[in-house]
């Protein structure tokens, strides 16, 4: 992989990790255009590595939330009297909702590592998934807040996180539709949204970095992160203040469009599925 490789996809996943339209689809179909193989594993450890600086950019923008939820959870675990806190029950939430992608990613890596890395998968999971995004924004009340949060919500939210291992379908876009449907505000689900994101990434980081390190140069590697970091940065900051005025329909007609381009490039052997 070349710099200017590099630099694109960290500017791709630094734009698109926190957006409802699929980080990962959009890394796979830009690795495609760029002749790399997109089902190599030093490719795919390559996507999963730079996901580290979108993270970083969620911790440095949150930091007074994370500093906040993390005396609390530790106050609660030593004092009865701080467990009545919410901050002490939400920061228990994040935790028990990033469980279940931890689980899945690490027993279907084989999966989602092969046959899930296909172009038909990620432009179906667009096109489905947006369905899905529509309902969503149609059936919501958006009543409750993040006062408002249980367990069962983080829970829901975090088993429906799972299914942005499939390239296409967007780990944003599976939370925040959750969150709607769980009657949830649109603010208070892409907050949680950013929050469950954390031990995620992470966890997906760190687990592919050696096998990143043994396939590609470490400046490389650095060179993708601090790209990443700072366009997640500007983008976590457009996000909040769009979705607190506007639904995510938008996001509904570009995911469909970019599906139906990627079937049609297909489908006349423009391009090849893997």
């Amino acid at each position: 992989m070349d710099i200017w490789q590099a630099v694109v996809l960290g500017i791709i996943e630094g734009f698109t990790e926190f957006l409802p339209i699929s980080s990962t689809g959009h890394l796979t179909i830009a690795e495609k255009l760029m002749g790399l193989p997109i089902d190599d594993p030093s490719v795919t450890a390559f996507t999963a590595v730079i996901q580290v600086g979108a993270i970083l950019a969620v911790l440095v923008y949150f930091a007074k939330d994370f500093v906040r939820l993390s005396s609390a959870w530790g106050r609660g675990l030593v004092s009865a009297s701080a467990r009545q806190e919410f901050d002490y029950r939400f920061a228990w939430y994040v935790i028990a909702g990033s469980i279940p992608i931890g689980i899945v990613g690490y027993f279907g890596q084989d999966v989602i590592k092969g046959p899930l890395r296909s172009m038909w998968i990620v432009a179906g999971a667009l096109i489905l998934w947006s369905g899905v995004i529509a309902f969503a924004e149609y059936a919501a009340t958006q009543t409750r807040g993040e006062k408002e949060l249980t367990l069962k919500d983080t829970l829901i939210i975090g088993l429906a996180q799972c299914l942005a291992l499939i390239p296409g379908v967007s780990r944003s876009g599976a939370t925040i539709t959750t969150g709607l449907l769980r009657d949830l505000d649109r603010v208070t689900a892409t907050r949680l949204a950013f929050f469950l994101g954390v031990p995620a990434l992470v966890a997906a980081g760190a687990y592919e970095l050696p096998d990143a390190l043994d396939k590609i140069s470490v400046d490389i590697l650095i060179i993708g992160n601090i790209v990443s970091f700072a366009v997640a940065y500007a983008s976590i900051a457009w996000l909040l203040r769009f979705v607190a005025h506007h639904t995510m329909m938008a996001f509904v007609w570009y995911r469909v469009g970019l599906g139906a381009l990627i079937i049609v490039l297909l489908a006349t052997d423009t391009i090849s599925a893997t």
